[in-house]
């Protein structure tokens, strides 16, 4: 009785540590990431992005995933797929080949192909990462399909949802199909707004996405709290593309600890990432993710070592 006790205190203890949940894109060279990365902080990795190469909706695999699915069993990670992306969201071809194969007519082949190949490439699970007009009418019932498909090979379904980029066009039955959701609480403005200069993934704006959710009825468990590790250039700074954190750091070493470099450069810097950790942890949440982990600095300036240090607290 006692072991059997201590076995079940363990579980408890285990399912209550925070998520810590990274994407990692499979355009970077893998080979090269994949045995940097420092896998004992993590809880879960999300391959970024896999989608449609044709109307029958078989899925791209990229063959240097494989080292990181390797890497990641090997050190007691989850890994899992994920379908979508922002660019993929956005792209109006791409887009309309996901509206045709979640439609009525052919929801259930495709779901079938999915849960085939999340199963053939050893996969813990897929991630749906539909975004803003990539979000229809077909979306619950996709979701709903998919989750009923997955769950009974013990295989995750997770989803990246923002609450002012398609946050309101899903519907709250959807939510309770996942596993968790990672909230994308980021992007508050960008190069999109130029005139509307800024931080666009503040505190204060990760409790408003917190919020937001919490009462369109995701439980405090599921919602993984993200945060970016990367900025947007305003002013003399401005650019479309954005500034990753390791290289911000390079130059402007003064970034380790305040959100605003340069003319004018906004991110969150470790003091934010551990507020947020600290907000998770105070306010019982499932845990934090990361876009994207190789936007992260070596060493003692580490945005993950710090979150993950938090969370810990």
């Amino acid at each position: 009785m006692k072991s059997l006790f201590f076995l079940l205190l363990t579980a408890a203890c285990l399912q209550a540590q925070p998520k810590v949940v990274a994407y990692v894109p499979n355009w970077i060279d893998l080979k090269v990431f994949a045995p940097q990365i420092d896998y004992a902080k993590l809880t879960h990795i999300n391959i970024a992005f896999e989608n449609p190469v044709d109307e029958n909706g078989t899925l791209s695999f990229n063959s240097e995933n494989q080292l990181l699915i390797t890497q990641a069993h090997a050190h007691g990670v989850k890994i899992l797929v994920s379908i979508g992306g922002g660019s993929a969201s956005e792209n109006t071809n791409m887009r309309a080949r996901y509206f045709d194969l979640i439609s009525a007519a052919k929801r259930a082949g495709f779901v079938a192909q999915l849960v085939a190949y999340v199963s053939a490439h050893d996969f813990d699970g897929l991630d749906a990462d539909l975004e803003g007009p990539a979000i229809n009418r077909d979306y619950c019932a996709f979701i709903q399909d998919l989750a009923a498909a997955l769950k009974p090979k013990s295989k995750l379904l997770t989803a990246a949802l923002s609450q002012g980029y398609g946050g309101k066009d899903v519907p709250d039955a959807a939510l309770t199909h996942f596993d968790f959701v990672n909230v994308m609480a980021y992007d508050a403005t960008g190069p999109w707004q130029p005139k509307k200069p800024g931080p666009h993934s503040s505190l204060e704006f990760a409790q408003s996405n917190v919020d937001f959710w919490l009462k369109r009825g995701l439980s405090k468990d599921k919602l993984v709290l993200g945060v970016p590790f990367y900025g947007w250039g305003f002013g003399k700074a401005f650019r479309e593309e954005e500034y990753r954190y390791a290289d911000l750091l390079k130059t402007y070493p003064a970034a380790v600890g305040t959100d605003q470099v340069g003319d004018t450069i906004w991110f969150n810097s470790i003091p934010t990432v551990q507020a947020k950790a600290r907000l998770v942890r105070e306010q019982g949440l499932g845990g934090m993710m990361i876009w994207s982990l190789n936007s992260d600095a070596p060493g003692e300036n580490s945005l993950l070592t710090a979150l993950h240090a938090a969370l810990k607290k």
